[in-house]
């Protein structure tokens, strides 16, 4: 559905962001990062506990719920299904980063969760993460990565994924449930984005 010019009313309970799609055709240059304590393993089949606590805390500030309200056997499904990768960014023998590539699409990866902790965001520990996640899509035969942001994100995602040699394509408007009011997230994160019950 396209949406005319104006402003239209979000109902209270919801939330709604904007949703902006970036998509690169070709493996870029990637810049060499220097040796450091951060390692990137992949998960080959993830538990389900560990991948909702690190889920949370990567995500939690930034509303991420989606994976949060799925039961454990939808979750399993997915995060174990053929054709997605699961990976950890290590900092110090602790797991703080998320990485979920989809390859499920032919020709194609979708870069699905993608994040580090709070105690990691301006460490460059993003910048490994996302040279990890090239290499790893690119060495597929694929023909174009793709990932996606929202303006519930942290400020400067949308510019860190152009400046990785992401362009965007598209833009949608999601609106959801509010996860604080339904305490799939606790009710003080996210203080960007207000609740309006």
């Amino acid at each position: 559905m396209i949406l005319p010019d104006g402003y239209f009313d979000v109902p209270a309970g919801k939330i709604a962001a904007v949703v902006t799609h970036l998509q690169m055709l070709q493996c870029p240059l990637l810049p060499r990062h220097p040796v450091d304590r951060r390692t990137l393993r992949r998960v080959e089949t993830p538990d389900i506990d560990w991948f909702r606590d690190l889920y949370r805390r990567v995500g939690e500030e930034w509303l991420w719920f989606s994976r949060a309200r799925m039961p454990d056997a939808d979750l399993a499904a997915v995060i174990r299904a053929p054709g997605v990768e699961i990976f950890a960014l290590q900092h110090e023998g602790r797991d703080e980063g998320l990485l979920e590539l989809d390859f499920r699409e032919p020709a194609d990866c979708e870069i699905v969760f993608f994040g580090v902790t709070e105690s990691l965001i301006g460490t460059g520990a993003s910048g490994f993460l996302m040279n990890s996640a090239l290499e790893r899509a690119w060495s597929k035969p694929v023909s174009r990565v793709w990932v996606h942001t929202c303006t519930f994100d942290h400020p400067a995602a949308l510019s860190f994924y152009q400046r990785a040699g992401f362009r965007p394509f598209r833009r949608q408007i999601e609106i959801a449930d509010d996860p604080r009011l339904d305490g799939t997230a606790p009710r003080d994160v996210a203080r960007h984005v207000p609740i309006i019950a």
